[in-house]
Protein backbone atom coordinates (compact mmCIF):
# COMPACT_ATOMS: atom_id res chain seq x y z
CA UNK A 1 0.00 0.00 0.00
CA UNK A 2 1.12 3.56 -0.73
CA UNK A 3 1.38 4.89 2.83
CA UNK A 4 3.06 8.32 2.64
CA UNK A 5 0.83 10.97 1.10
CA UNK A 6 -1.09 14.09 2.07
CA UNK A 7 -4.04 15.01 -0.12
CA UNK A 8 -4.16 12.12 -2.67
CA UNK A 9 -5.10 14.59 -5.42
CA UNK A 10 -1.83 16.44 -4.77
CA UNK A 11 0.32 13.28 -4.63
CA UNK A 12 2.04 13.90 -7.98
CA UNK A 13 2.69 17.60 -7.42
CA UNK A 14 4.05 16.93 -3.93
CA UNK A 15 6.40 14.18 -5.10
CA UNK A 16 7.63 16.17 -8.11
CA UNK A 17 8.45 19.09 -5.79
CA UNK A 18 10.76 16.86 -3.77
CA UNK A 19 12.26 15.33 -6.90
CA UNK A 20 13.25 18.65 -8.49
CA UNK A 21 14.72 19.92 -5.22
CA UNK A 22 16.81 16.79 -4.85
CA UNK A 23 17.98 16.66 -8.48
CA UNK A 24 18.18 20.35 -9.34
CA UNK A 25 21.56 19.76 -11.03
CA UNK A 26 19.68 17.69 -13.65
CA UNK A 27 16.15 19.10 -13.82
CA UNK A 28 14.07 22.19 -13.25
CA UNK A 29 10.29 22.38 -12.86
CA UNK A 30 7.84 23.45 -15.53
CA UNK A 31 4.04 23.20 -15.24
CA UNK A 32 3.15 19.50 -14.95
CA UNK A 33 6.63 18.21 -15.63
CA UNK A 34 10.35 18.88 -15.74
CA UNK A 35 12.98 19.89 -18.28
CA UNK A 36 16.75 19.85 -18.11
CA UNK A 37 18.45 22.36 -15.87
CA UNK A 38 21.57 22.06 -18.05
CA UNK A 39 22.01 24.03 -21.25
CA UNK A 40 21.40 22.36 -24.61
CA UNK A 41 22.46 23.79 -27.97
CA UNK A 42 20.06 25.57 -30.26
CA UNK A 43 18.89 23.33 -33.08
CA UNK A 44 19.09 20.12 -31.05
CA UNK A 45 16.17 17.70 -31.33
CA UNK A 46 14.22 17.59 -28.04
CA UNK A 47 13.18 14.18 -26.72
CA UNK A 48 10.17 14.30 -24.38
CA UNK A 49 9.15 11.28 -22.31
CA UNK A 50 5.88 11.10 -20.50
CA UNK A 51 2.74 9.43 -19.28
CA UNK A 52 0.99 8.83 -16.02
CA UNK A 53 2.87 9.08 -12.74
CA UNK A 54 3.43 6.16 -10.40
CA UNK A 55 6.18 4.61 -12.54
CA UNK A 56 9.31 6.28 -11.14
CA UNK A 57 12.01 6.47 -12.37
CA UNK A 58 9.88 6.72 -15.49
CA UNK A 59 9.54 9.34 -16.64
CA UNK A 60 11.19 12.31 -14.92
CA UNK A 61 14.11 10.19 -13.73
CA UNK A 62 15.34 9.90 -17.32
CA UNK A 63 15.75 13.62 -17.97
CA UNK A 64 19.36 14.69 -18.33
CA UNK A 65 22.32 14.89 -20.73
CA UNK A 66 22.36 12.01 -23.18
CA UNK A 67 18.76 11.06 -22.55
CA UNK A 68 15.47 13.02 -22.41
CA UNK A 69 15.14 16.79 -22.55
CA UNK A 70 11.89 16.85 -20.60
CA UNK A 71 9.18 14.71 -19.03
CA UNK A 72 5.45 15.22 -18.69
CA UNK A 73 4.03 13.98 -15.37
CA UNK A 74 0.36 13.01 -15.59
CA UNK A 75 -1.82 12.04 -12.67
CA UNK A 76 -1.20 8.56 -11.24
CA UNK A 77 -1.69 6.03 -14.06
CA UNK A 78 -3.43 8.66 -16.22
CA UNK A 79 -2.18 10.27 -19.39
CA UNK A 80 -1.20 13.93 -19.07
CA UNK A 81 -3.56 16.27 -20.87
CA UNK A 82 -2.89 17.69 -24.31
CA UNK A 83 -2.12 21.08 -22.77
CA UNK A 84 0.39 19.58 -20.33
CA UNK A 85 2.24 17.74 -23.11
CA UNK A 86 2.27 20.84 -25.30
CA UNK A 87 3.55 23.08 -22.51
CA UNK A 88 6.46 20.79 -21.58
CA UNK A 89 7.37 20.28 -25.24
CA UNK A 90 7.39 24.04 -25.84
CA UNK A 91 9.56 24.59 -22.79
CA UNK A 92 12.11 21.99 -23.97
CA UNK A 93 12.10 22.88 -27.67
CA UNK A 94 15.40 24.22 -29.00
CA UNK A 95 14.38 24.59 -32.62
CA UNK A 96 15.28 21.11 -33.84
CA UNK A 97 11.84 19.59 -33.47
CA UNK A 98 10.28 17.48 -30.72
CA UNK A 99 9.98 13.69 -30.40
CA UNK A 100 7.20 12.73 -27.97
CA UNK A 101 7.76 9.30 -26.40
CA UNK A 102 5.21 7.31 -24.38
CA UNK A 103 3.77 3.84 -23.85
CA UNK A 104 1.01 2.59 -26.12
CA UNK A 105 -2.17 3.46 -24.21
CA UNK A 106 -5.29 5.08 -25.62
CA UNK A 107 -5.20 8.23 -23.48
CA UNK A 108 -1.55 8.86 -24.25
CA UNK A 109 -2.12 8.38 -27.97
CA UNK A 110 -4.94 10.92 -27.94
CA UNK A 111 -3.24 13.56 -25.79
CA UNK A 112 0.28 13.30 -27.19
CA UNK A 113 -1.16 13.11 -30.69
CA UNK A 114 -3.22 16.26 -30.27
CA UNK A 115 -0.23 18.04 -28.71
CA UNK A 116 1.89 17.07 -31.72
CA UNK A 117 -0.75 18.49 -34.05
CA UNK A 118 -0.72 21.76 -32.13
CA UNK A 119 3.08 21.95 -32.25
CA UNK A 120 3.12 21.28 -36.00
CA UNK A 121 0.51 24.00 -36.53
CA UNK A 122 3.01 26.40 -34.97
CA UNK A 123 5.79 25.25 -37.31
CA UNK A 124 7.54 22.97 -34.79
CA UNK A 125 8.34 19.50 -36.21
CA UNK A 126 6.78 16.90 -33.90
CA UNK A 127 6.50 13.13 -34.13
CA UNK A 128 5.34 10.36 -31.81
CA UNK A 129 7.48 7.54 -30.45
CA UNK A 130 4.87 4.98 -29.34
CA UNK A 131 6.48 2.17 -27.34
CA UNK A 132 4.95 -1.27 -28.00
CA UNK A 133 7.14 -3.91 -26.34
CA UNK A 134 4.74 -6.05 -24.25
CA UNK A 135 4.41 -9.52 -25.81
CA UNK A 136 1.53 -10.42 -23.45
CA UNK A 137 -0.72 -7.90 -25.22
CA UNK A 138 0.15 -8.87 -28.80
CA UNK A 139 -2.62 -7.45 -30.96
CA UNK A 140 -4.60 -6.38 -27.88
CA UNK A 141 -3.23 -2.97 -26.90
CA UNK A 142 -4.27 0.45 -28.15
CA UNK A 143 -4.74 0.59 -31.93
CA UNK A 144 -4.37 -3.18 -32.10
CA UNK A 145 -0.71 -3.04 -31.11
CA UNK A 146 1.17 -4.22 -28.02
CA UNK A 147 1.21 -2.16 -24.82
CA UNK A 148 4.31 -0.27 -23.76
CA UNK A 149 6.03 -1.31 -20.52
CA UNK A 150 9.74 -1.31 -19.60
CA UNK A 151 10.80 -1.02 -23.25
CA UNK A 152 10.31 2.71 -22.72
CA UNK A 153 13.78 2.85 -21.19
CA UNK A 154 15.51 1.44 -24.29
CA UNK A 155 13.54 3.54 -26.77
CA UNK A 156 14.05 6.78 -24.82
CA UNK A 157 17.75 6.08 -24.21
CA UNK A 158 18.45 5.47 -27.89
CA UNK A 159 16.38 8.49 -28.97
CA UNK A 160 18.17 10.68 -26.43
CA UNK A 161 21.61 9.44 -27.46
CA UNK A 162 20.85 10.09 -31.12
CA UNK A 163 19.67 13.62 -30.37
CA UNK A 164 22.74 14.24 -28.19
CA UNK A 165 24.99 13.00 -31.01
CA UNK A 166 23.53 15.56 -33.39
CA UNK A 167 21.19 13.41 -35.47
CA UNK A 168 18.67 15.50 -37.39
CA UNK A 169 14.97 15.26 -36.63
CA UNK A 170 14.20 12.50 -39.13
CA UNK A 171 17.26 10.56 -37.96
CA UNK A 172 16.18 10.60 -34.31
CA UNK A 173 12.66 9.49 -35.22
CA UNK A 174 14.00 6.71 -37.46
CA UNK A 175 16.42 5.17 -34.98
CA UNK A 176 14.06 5.51 -32.01
CA UNK A 177 11.23 3.76 -33.82
CA UNK A 178 13.64 1.07 -34.98
CA UNK A 179 14.73 0.50 -31.37
CA UNK A 180 11.10 0.07 -30.37
CA UNK A 181 10.48 -2.34 -33.25
CA UNK A 182 13.22 -4.70 -32.00
CA UNK A 183 12.33 -4.58 -28.29
CA UNK A 184 10.16 -7.11 -26.46
CA UNK A 185 9.12 -7.41 -22.78
CA UNK A 186 7.19 -9.74 -20.48
CA UNK A 187 6.16 -9.17 -16.87
CA UNK A 188 4.90 -11.08 -13.84
CA UNK A 189 3.28 -9.86 -10.62
CA UNK A 190 3.05 -11.39 -7.15
CA UNK A 191 0.73 -8.70 -5.74
CA UNK A 192 -1.18 -5.70 -7.08
CA UNK A 193 -0.54 -2.02 -6.36
CA UNK A 194 -2.66 0.41 -4.35
CA UNK A 195 -3.44 3.97 -5.44
CA UNK A 196 -2.66 6.79 -2.97
CA UNK A 197 -5.61 7.23 -0.61
CA UNK A 198 -7.07 3.80 -1.36
CA UNK A 199 -7.02 0.82 1.00
CA UNK A 200 -7.42 -2.03 -1.48
CA UNK A 201 -5.09 -3.03 -4.34
CA UNK A 202 -6.24 -2.73 -7.93
CA UNK A 203 -6.00 -6.50 -8.23
CA UNK A 204 -5.00 -9.48 -6.13
CA UNK A 205 -3.07 -12.63 -6.98
CA UNK A 206 -3.93 -16.05 -5.57
CA UNK A 207 -1.48 -16.87 -2.76
CA UNK A 208 1.42 -18.94 -4.05
CA UNK A 209 0.78 -17.83 -7.62
CA UNK A 210 1.95 -15.07 -9.96
CA UNK A 211 0.03 -13.06 -12.53
CA UNK A 212 1.61 -13.51 -15.95
CA UNK A 213 1.46 -10.70 -18.53
CA UNK A 214 0.53 -7.75 -16.34
CA UNK A 215 0.33 -4.10 -17.38
CA UNK A 216 2.10 -1.26 -15.58
CA UNK A 217 -1.07 0.70 -14.76
CA UNK A 218 -2.33 -1.81 -12.25
CA UNK A 219 -3.81 -4.11 -14.90
CA UNK A 220 -3.73 -7.73 -13.69
CA UNK A 221 -2.02 -10.50 -15.62
CA UNK A 222 -3.77 -12.37 -18.39
CA UNK A 223 -3.26 -15.68 -16.52
CA UNK A 224 -2.02 -17.07 -13.19
CA UNK A 225 0.62 -19.74 -12.64
CA UNK A 226 2.23 -21.14 -9.49
CA UNK A 227 5.36 -19.28 -8.38
CA UNK A 228 8.33 -21.35 -9.46
CA UNK A 229 12.00 -21.38 -8.60
CA UNK A 230 14.21 -18.57 -9.94
CA UNK A 231 15.25 -20.86 -12.80
CA UNK A 232 11.62 -21.64 -13.63
CA UNK A 233 10.66 -17.95 -13.55
CA UNK A 234 13.64 -17.13 -15.75
CA UNK A 235 12.69 -19.88 -18.19
CA UNK A 236 9.12 -18.56 -18.41
CA UNK A 237 10.17 -14.95 -19.06
CA UNK A 238 12.91 -15.81 -21.54
CA UNK A 239 10.74 -18.28 -23.42
CA UNK A 240 7.90 -15.80 -23.86
CA UNK A 241 10.19 -12.91 -24.87
CA UNK A 242 12.15 -14.98 -27.38
CA UNK A 243 8.91 -16.41 -28.76
CA UNK A 244 8.00 -12.84 -29.68
CA UNK A 245 11.33 -12.24 -31.44
CA UNK A 246 10.94 -9.40 -33.97
CA UNK A 247 10.81 -10.19 -37.66
CA UNK A 248 14.11 -9.62 -39.41
CA UNK A 249 16.25 -10.44 -36.37
CA UNK A 250 18.32 -13.59 -36.09
CA UNK A 251 18.91 -16.05 -33.29
CA UNK A 252 22.07 -15.15 -31.42
CA UNK A 253 23.86 -11.83 -31.75
CA UNK A 254 24.01 -8.86 -29.42
CA UNK A 255 21.13 -7.84 -27.15
CA UNK A 256 20.38 -5.29 -24.45
CA UNK A 257 18.74 -6.86 -21.39
CA UNK A 258 16.69 -5.20 -18.63
CA UNK A 259 15.44 -6.98 -15.53
CA UNK A 260 12.99 -4.51 -14.06
CA UNK A 261 11.45 -4.36 -10.59
CA UNK A 262 7.88 -3.12 -10.43
CA UNK A 263 7.98 -1.31 -7.10
CA UNK A 264 8.33 -3.60 -4.10
CA UNK A 265 10.52 -6.44 -5.31
CA UNK A 266 13.94 -6.15 -3.68
CA UNK A 267 17.04 -5.46 -5.76
CA UNK A 268 18.62 -8.60 -4.27
CA UNK A 269 15.76 -10.65 -5.74
CA UNK A 270 16.29 -9.04 -9.14
CA UNK A 271 20.05 -9.67 -9.02
CA UNK A 272 19.35 -13.30 -8.13
CA UNK A 273 16.87 -13.65 -11.00
CA UNK A 274 19.28 -12.10 -13.50
CA UNK A 275 21.69 -15.03 -13.12
CA UNK A 276 19.44 -17.72 -14.69
CA UNK A 277 18.03 -15.20 -17.19
CA UNK A 278 21.51 -14.32 -18.44
CA UNK A 279 22.53 -17.99 -18.50
CA UNK A 280 19.47 -18.96 -20.56
CA UNK A 281 20.06 -16.12 -23.05
CA UNK A 282 23.73 -16.97 -23.43
CA UNK A 283 22.86 -20.62 -23.98
CA UNK A 284 20.65 -19.40 -26.83
CA UNK A 285 23.70 -17.77 -28.42
CA UNK A 286 23.19 -14.17 -27.37
CA UNK A 287 25.83 -11.69 -26.19
CA UNK A 288 24.46 -9.34 -23.53
CA UNK A 289 25.53 -5.69 -23.88
CA UNK A 290 25.35 -3.23 -20.95
CA UNK A 291 22.54 -4.96 -19.02
CA UNK A 292 20.43 -2.99 -16.55
CA UNK A 293 18.89 -4.51 -13.41
CA UNK A 294 16.77 -2.55 -10.93
CA UNK A 295 13.64 -0.42 -10.71
CA UNK A 296 13.42 1.08 -14.19
CA UNK A 297 9.66 1.39 -14.87
CA UNK A 298 7.59 0.67 -11.77
CA UNK A 299 3.90 0.48 -10.92
CA UNK A 300 3.66 2.17 -7.51
CA UNK A 301 4.08 -0.62 -4.93
CA UNK A 302 3.41 -3.59 -7.20
CA UNK A 303 5.39 -6.73 -6.38
CA UNK A 304 6.82 -8.29 -9.52
CA UNK A 305 9.30 -7.89 -12.33
CA UNK A 306 9.69 -7.86 -16.08
CA UNK A 307 12.27 -8.89 -18.65
CA UNK A 308 13.07 -6.70 -21.64
CA UNK A 309 15.28 -7.68 -24.57
CA UNK A 310 16.38 -5.43 -27.45
CA UNK A 311 18.05 -6.96 -30.49
CA UNK A 312 21.01 -4.67 -31.30
CA UNK A 313 22.69 -3.80 -34.57
CA UNK A 314 25.89 -1.72 -34.68
CA UNK A 315 24.06 1.63 -34.61
CA UNK A 316 21.74 0.66 -31.78
CA UNK A 317 24.61 -0.81 -29.75
CA UNK A 318 26.56 2.45 -29.96
CA UNK A 319 23.56 4.56 -28.97
CA UNK A 320 22.63 2.18 -26.14
CA UNK A 321 26.13 2.48 -24.66
CA UNK A 322 26.71 6.20 -25.38
CA UNK A 323 27.15 8.38 -22.26
CA UNK A 324 24.09 9.62 -20.36
CA UNK A 325 23.62 11.17 -16.93
CA UNK A 326 20.25 11.62 -15.30
CA UNK A 327 18.74 10.99 -11.86
CA UNK A 328 17.97 7.32 -12.59
CA UNK A 329 20.68 6.24 -15.02
CA UNK A 330 24.38 6.92 -15.47
CA UNK A 331 26.19 5.46 -18.47
CA UNK A 332 29.75 6.04 -19.69
CA UNK A 333 31.90 9.10 -19.25
CA UNK A 334 30.56 12.31 -17.75
CA UNK A 335 29.06 14.78 -20.22
CA UNK A 336 30.30 18.32 -19.57
CA UNK A 337 27.43 20.72 -18.97
CA UNK A 338 26.64 24.31 -18.05
CA UNK A 339 23.51 25.57 -16.26
CA UNK A 340 20.50 26.55 -18.32
CA UNK A 341 18.45 29.70 -17.69
CA UNK A 342 15.61 29.26 -15.21
CA UNK A 343 12.36 28.58 -17.02
CA UNK A 344 9.74 31.30 -16.69
CA UNK A 345 6.10 30.31 -17.00
CA UNK A 346 4.32 32.38 -19.69
CA UNK A 347 1.18 34.19 -18.67
CA UNK A 348 -2.06 32.50 -19.72
CA UNK A 349 -4.40 34.33 -22.02
CA UNK A 350 -7.57 35.34 -20.19
CA UNK A 351 -10.85 35.44 -22.12
CA UNK A 352 -12.73 38.73 -22.00
CA UNK A 353 -16.50 38.31 -21.89
CA UNK A 354 -17.30 41.99 -21.35
CA UNK A 355 -20.51 43.03 -23.03
CA UNK A 356 -22.24 39.66 -23.11
CA UNK A 357 -26.04 40.17 -23.12
CA UNK A 358 -27.78 39.75 -19.76
CA UNK A 359 -30.06 36.88 -20.90
CA UNK A 360 -27.05 35.01 -22.29
CA UNK A 361 -25.15 35.44 -19.05
CA UNK A 362 -28.08 34.07 -17.09
CA UNK A 363 -27.76 30.95 -19.23
CA UNK A 364 -24.04 30.90 -18.52
CA UNK A 365 -24.78 31.01 -14.80
CA UNK A 366 -27.20 28.10 -15.20
CA UNK A 367 -24.59 26.05 -17.06
CA UNK A 368 -22.08 26.73 -14.28
CA UNK A 369 -24.61 25.54 -11.70
CA UNK A 370 -25.19 22.34 -13.70
CA UNK A 371 -21.46 21.63 -13.82
CA UNK A 372 -21.23 22.18 -10.07
CA UNK A 373 -24.04 19.67 -9.53
CA UNK A 374 -22.22 17.16 -11.73
CA UNK A 375 -19.05 17.73 -9.71
CA UNK A 376 -20.81 16.98 -6.43
CA UNK A 377 -22.40 13.78 -7.72
CA UNK A 378 -19.14 12.52 -9.21
CA UNK A 379 -17.36 13.11 -5.91
CA UNK A 380 -19.88 10.83 -4.22
CA UNK A 381 -19.44 8.21 -6.97
CA UNK A 382 -15.63 8.31 -7.14
CA UNK A 383 -14.98 5.05 -5.29
CA UNK A 384 -17.62 3.06 -7.17
CA UNK A 385 -16.43 4.29 -10.57
CA UNK A 386 -12.87 3.37 -9.61
CA UNK A 387 -14.01 -0.08 -8.50
CA UNK A 388 -15.74 -0.76 -11.81
CA UNK A 389 -12.74 0.49 -13.77
CA UNK A 390 -10.31 -1.69 -11.79
CA UNK A 391 -12.02 -4.92 -12.86
CA UNK A 392 -10.26 -4.88 -16.24
CA UNK A 393 -8.48 -1.53 -16.23
CA UNK A 394 -6.31 0.64 -14.04
CA UNK A 395 -8.90 1.90 -11.52
CA UNK A 396 -8.33 5.61 -12.10
CA UNK A 397 -11.63 6.50 -13.78
CA UNK A 398 -13.34 7.79 -10.65
CA UNK A 399 -10.36 9.96 -9.71
CA UNK A 400 -10.10 11.31 -13.25
CA UNK A 401 -13.80 12.20 -13.39
CA UNK A 402 -13.59 14.00 -10.05
CA UNK A 403 -10.41 15.89 -10.98
CA UNK A 404 -11.92 16.89 -14.30
CA UNK A 405 -15.29 17.97 -12.96
CA UNK A 406 -13.78 19.95 -10.07
CA UNK A 407 -11.62 21.92 -12.51
CA UNK A 408 -14.54 22.27 -14.93
CA UNK A 409 -16.83 23.66 -12.22
CA UNK A 410 -14.24 26.22 -11.19
CA UNK A 411 -13.61 27.32 -14.78
CA UNK A 412 -17.31 27.45 -15.61
CA UNK A 413 -18.10 29.61 -12.59
CA UNK A 414 -15.21 31.96 -13.39
CA UNK A 415 -16.39 32.30 -16.99
CA UNK A 416 -20.01 32.87 -16.02
CA UNK A 417 -19.05 35.43 -13.39
CA UNK A 418 -17.02 37.24 -16.05
CA UNK A 419 -20.16 37.53 -18.21
CA UNK A 420 -19.97 34.48 -20.47
CA UNK A 421 -22.98 32.94 -22.13
CA UNK A 422 -23.91 29.25 -22.16
CA UNK A 423 -21.57 28.22 -24.97
CA UNK A 424 -18.49 29.99 -23.65
CA UNK A 425 -19.14 28.78 -20.12
CA UNK A 426 -19.43 25.16 -21.27
CA UNK A 427 -16.34 25.52 -23.48
CA UNK A 428 -14.35 26.83 -20.52
CA UNK A 429 -15.51 23.83 -18.51
CA UNK A 430 -14.45 21.47 -21.30
CA UNK A 431 -10.97 22.94 -21.55
CA UNK A 432 -10.43 22.72 -17.80
CA UNK A 433 -11.82 19.19 -17.62
CA UNK A 434 -9.42 17.93 -20.27
CA UNK A 435 -6.49 19.81 -18.76
CA UNK A 436 -6.92 18.58 -15.18
CA UNK A 437 -8.27 15.07 -15.67
CA UNK A 438 -5.82 13.88 -18.30
CA UNK A 439 -6.13 10.30 -19.49
CA UNK A 440 -8.52 9.01 -22.11
CA UNK A 441 -11.66 10.19 -20.35
CA UNK A 442 -10.19 13.66 -19.81
CA UNK A 443 -9.54 14.40 -23.45
CA UNK A 444 -12.83 12.79 -24.50
CA UNK A 445 -14.89 14.83 -22.03
CA UNK A 446 -13.06 17.96 -23.14
CA UNK A 447 -13.92 17.29 -26.78
CA UNK A 448 -17.49 16.30 -25.86
CA UNK A 449 -18.16 19.53 -23.97
CA UNK A 450 -16.52 21.72 -26.61
CA UNK A 451 -18.67 20.17 -29.38
CA UNK A 452 -21.77 20.65 -27.23
CA UNK A 453 -20.77 24.26 -26.51
CA UNK A 454 -20.41 25.11 -30.20
CA UNK A 455 -24.08 24.29 -30.76
CA UNK A 456 -25.32 26.29 -27.75
CA UNK A 457 -23.61 29.54 -28.67
CA UNK A 458 -23.80 32.70 -26.54
CA UNK A 459 -26.88 34.38 -27.97
CA UNK A 460 -29.65 34.42 -25.40
CA UNK A 461 -31.11 31.24 -23.90
CA UNK A 462 -30.36 27.97 -25.78
CA UNK A 463 -33.40 26.24 -27.21
CA UNK A 464 -34.24 22.55 -26.78
CA UNK A 465 -33.31 22.09 -30.44
CA UNK A 466 -29.84 23.57 -29.78
CA UNK A 467 -29.33 21.27 -26.81
CA UNK A 468 -30.31 18.24 -28.87
CA UNK A 469 -27.98 19.38 -31.64
CA UNK A 470 -25.21 19.71 -29.05
CA UNK A 471 -25.71 16.13 -27.91
CA UNK A 472 -25.56 14.90 -31.50
CA UNK A 473 -22.44 16.96 -32.25
CA UNK A 474 -20.74 15.62 -29.12
CA UNK A 475 -21.28 12.03 -30.30
CA UNK A 476 -19.78 12.82 -33.68
CA UNK A 477 -16.78 14.51 -32.06
CA UNK A 478 -16.08 11.63 -29.66
CA UNK A 479 -16.40 8.99 -32.36
CA UNK A 480 -14.14 10.97 -34.66
CA UNK A 481 -11.50 11.35 -31.94
CA UNK A 482 -11.58 7.95 -30.23
CA UNK A 483 -12.78 5.72 -33.06
CA UNK A 484 -15.29 4.05 -30.74
CA UNK A 485 -18.61 2.69 -31.97
CA UNK A 486 -21.67 1.23 -30.27
CA UNK A 487 -20.79 -2.27 -29.09
CA UNK A 488 -17.13 -1.50 -28.28
CA UNK A 489 -17.94 -1.27 -24.56
CA UNK A 490 -17.11 2.39 -24.05
CA UNK A 491 -18.97 5.53 -23.01
CA UNK A 492 -20.25 5.74 -26.60
CA UNK A 493 -22.62 2.86 -25.82
CA UNK A 494 -24.48 5.20 -23.46
CA UNK A 495 -23.81 8.45 -25.32
CA UNK A 496 -25.39 7.42 -28.62
CA UNK A 497 -28.79 6.31 -27.23
CA UNK A 498 -28.83 9.44 -25.07
CA UNK A 499 -28.31 11.74 -28.06
CA UNK A 500 -30.69 9.81 -30.32
CA UNK A 501 -33.45 9.72 -27.70
CA UNK A 502 -33.01 13.43 -26.88
CA UNK A 503 -33.27 14.40 -30.55
CA UNK A 504 -36.31 12.16 -31.02
CA UNK A 505 -38.21 13.51 -28.01
CA UNK A 506 -37.40 17.16 -28.77
CA UNK A 507 -38.53 16.56 -32.34
CA UNK A 508 -41.77 15.09 -31.00
CA UNK A 509 -42.44 18.30 -29.06
CA UNK A 510 -41.38 17.36 -25.51
CA UNK A 511 -40.08 20.20 -23.36
CA UNK A 512 -36.35 20.09 -22.59
CA UNK A 513 -36.59 18.63 -19.08
CA UNK A 514 -38.94 15.86 -20.15
CA UNK A 515 -36.85 15.01 -23.21
CA UNK A 516 -33.60 15.13 -21.24
CA UNK A 517 -35.01 12.89 -18.51
CA UNK A 518 -36.17 10.29 -21.03
CA UNK A 519 -32.81 10.41 -22.78
CA UNK A 520 -30.97 9.99 -19.48
CA UNK A 521 -33.06 6.89 -18.78
CA UNK A 522 -32.05 5.48 -22.16
CA UNK A 523 -28.38 6.18 -21.40
CA UNK A 524 -28.68 4.46 -18.02
CA UNK A 525 -30.24 1.33 -19.52
CA UNK A 526 -27.58 1.23 -22.23
CA UNK A 527 -24.78 1.65 -19.68
CA UNK A 528 -26.11 -1.28 -17.64
CA UNK A 529 -26.32 -3.39 -20.81
CA UNK A 530 -22.57 -2.96 -21.42
CA UNK A 531 -21.99 -5.68 -18.81
CA UNK A 532 -22.73 -8.21 -21.54
CA UNK A 533 -20.17 -6.76 -23.97
CA UNK A 534 -16.48 -7.49 -24.47
CA UNK A 535 -14.24 -4.39 -24.71
CA UNK A 536 -12.91 -3.87 -28.23
CA UNK A 537 -10.58 -0.92 -27.61
CA UNK A 538 -8.69 0.66 -24.70
CA UNK A 539 -6.79 -0.75 -21.71
CA UNK A 540 -9.50 -3.30 -20.85
CA UNK A 541 -9.20 -5.08 -24.20
CA UNK A 542 -6.43 -7.53 -23.16
CA UNK A 543 -8.61 -8.53 -20.17
CA UNK A 544 -11.90 -8.85 -22.03
CA UNK A 545 -13.03 -11.97 -20.20
CA UNK A 546 -12.64 -10.30 -16.78
CA UNK A 547 -14.85 -7.46 -18.01
CA UNK A 548 -17.81 -9.71 -18.81
CA UNK A 549 -20.62 -9.31 -16.31
CA UNK A 550 -19.55 -5.79 -15.34
CA UNK A 551 -20.63 -2.50 -16.98
CA UNK A 552 -18.18 -0.08 -18.57
CA UNK A 553 -17.08 2.66 -16.17
CA UNK A 554 -17.14 5.34 -18.86
CA UNK A 555 -20.69 4.47 -19.88
CA UNK A 556 -21.80 4.40 -16.24
CA UNK A 557 -20.31 7.82 -15.53
CA UNK A 558 -21.83 9.37 -18.65
CA UNK A 559 -25.27 8.05 -17.69
CA UNK A 560 -24.78 9.43 -14.18
CA UNK A 561 -23.93 12.87 -15.58
CA UNK A 562 -27.02 12.90 -17.81
CA UNK A 563 -29.29 11.92 -14.89
CA UNK A 564 -27.78 14.66 -12.74
CA UNK A 565 -28.36 17.31 -15.41
CA UNK A 566 -31.91 16.07 -15.98
CA UNK A 567 -32.67 16.39 -12.26
CA UNK A 568 -31.27 19.93 -12.16
CA UNK A 569 -32.95 21.33 -15.28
Amino acid sequence: MTKIFGDPSEFVDDSVAGFVDLYSHYVQPVPHGVIRSTATPEGKVAVIAGGGSGHYPAFAGYVGPGLADGAVCGNVFASPSTRWVYDVAKAANRGGGVVLGFGNYAGDILNFGLAAERLRAEGIPAELLVVTDDVASEGQGANGQRRGIAGDVVAFKIAGAAAEAGYDFDGVVRVARHANDVTRSMGIAFAGCTLPGETEPLFTVTPGHMGVGLGIHGEPGISEEPIGTPVEIADLLVEKVLAGKPEGTTDGGKIAVLVNGLGSTKYEELFLLYVPIAARLREAGYEIVAPQVGELVTSLDMAGCSLTVTWLDDELEKLWTDPAQCPALSVGTTIETTPAPTYEVPEDEVADYTGTPTEANESGQQVASLIEAVRDVLKDAEAELGRIDAIAGDGDHGTGMVNGSVAAAQAARAAADAGAGAGSTLAAAGGAWADRAGGTSGVIWGVLLHAFADQLGDEGKPTAEQVAAGATASVEAVQRLAGARVGNKTMVDAQVPFAETLAERVGAGDDLKTAFTTAAQAATAAAEATKDLRPQIGRARPLAERSLGHPDAGAVSLALVTRTVADEL
